[in-house]
């Protein structure tokens, strides 16, 4: 089993920067992707962004391309997204996700969620 525990989420204007963060724990695949999606209120979950196991591809949706940075530090089995020039339509309950293999595949594995709230 593996837990994901999200962190970092929080109340930010318009324009500002949140970083989150996930760490995951217990046993791991050799390899996987990491991830994160989101849920705004009255909305179906959906794709933020990806990464493989060697951080060498990335996938973004296209909404957060160019604001959001996803990383990972495999030592520490966590993953990050730094998000930039935040808008009201970021506001959601962002989820990290843990995926087995060295694609870009997720679901495995589910976090509780963070929530972002960005004020106009």
């Amino acid at each position: 089993q593996v837990q994901l525990v999200e962190s970092g989420g929080g109340l930010v204007q318009v324009g500002g920067s949140l970083k989150l963060s996930c760490a995951a724990s217990g046993r791991a695949f050799s390899t996987y992707a990491m991830g994160w999606f989101r849920r705004a209120p009255g909305k179906e979950r959906e794709f933020v962004a990806a990464i493989t196991w060697s951080g060498g591809v990335t996938h973004y949706r296209d909404s957060v391309k160019g604001r959001f940075t996803i990383s990972r530090d495999n030592a520490r089995m966590t993953v990050y997204l730094q998000m930039n020039s935040l808008k009201p339509e970021d506001t959601a309950v962002y989820y990290c996700t843990l995926g087995s293999g060295s694609g870009l595949r997720l679901g495995d594995y589910w976090g509780q969620g963070t929530q972002v709230t960005v004020s106009s």
